[in-house]
């Protein structure tokens, strides 16, 4: 027997001894993927999510895989990445609060 797959509008014909291949995956952001792990992790670094290159977020992103991790971009983007280091200061007024 078969099944067929819909990826994205593309069908395709799969024989169901062969559906152990096929694994239901999620896209997830890095903020939210911290404290998990995931087997296989692809991860975009392109100069059109220049917000997004900092040093803290790529570490996040490439630490969340357990046995494969995969870099998708520019080298001109890592290296903006890895050179962007943002302030980890908050201003909650937490202190302010507290005090009150």
């Amino acid at each position: 027997q078969k099944v067929l797959l819909n990826f994205d509008g593309r069908e395709v014909e799969y024989d169901f001894s062969s559906l152990d291949e096929i694994i239901h995956a999620y896209a997830v952001s890095v903020h939210k993927s911290q404290g998990s792990e995931y087997p296989v992790v692809i991860i975009p670094v392109v100069i059109q999510h220049y917000i997004l290159l900092q040093r803290n977020l790529i570490y996040t992103a490439v630490t969340r895989g357990k046995k494969l991790v995969v870099l998708v971009g520019t080298k001109k983007a890592l290296a903006i990445a890895i050179n962007t280091v943002k302030s980890s200061q908050r201003h909650t007024r937490l202190s302010h609060r507290l005090k009150q």
